[in-house]
């Protein structure tokens, strides 16, 4: 069984920064997309960035976009998400995901892998 191993979050004020880290296997790092994805209390699972596989493109939220960055580290099999600018509306449990199948990569069901998941917290 392969697994998503997460790390960091925390609390910050509004414009603070925070980097999550996704630790996965060689196999899940090298060959599947690997994504980001955040829950906030009452709400539904929202896409945040997405690494893909086939090319290593790499696409955002809208809400995100300017202020979030997700790199890899091939070395640590690793994904990282440096969030900069911290809103309050930021606020959420964040989640990594791996091997997406089909076209909407923001749809949390075509995910077969999850993380733990972290929560991040802003406030005003």
């Amino acid at each position: 069984q392969e697994q998503l191993v997460q790390s960091g979050g925390g609390s910050v004020q509004a414009g603070g920064s925070l980097t999550l880290s996704c630790a996965a296997s060689e196999y899940i790092f090298s060959r599947k997309s690997m994504a980001w994805f955040r829950q906030a209390p009452g709400m539904e699972r929202e896409g945040v960035a997405i690494a893909r596989a086939d090319g290593g493109s790499i696409s955002y939220a809208d809400s995100v976009k300017g202020r979030f960055t997700l790199s890899r580290d091939n070395a640590k099999t690793t994904v990282y998400l440096q969030m900069n600018s911290l809103k309050p509306e930021d606020t959420g449990v964040y989640y990594c995901a791996a091997d997406f199948l089909g076209d909407f990569w923001f749809q949390p069901e075509r995910y077969r892998y999850w993380g733990q998941g972290t929560q991040v917290t802003v406030s005003s």
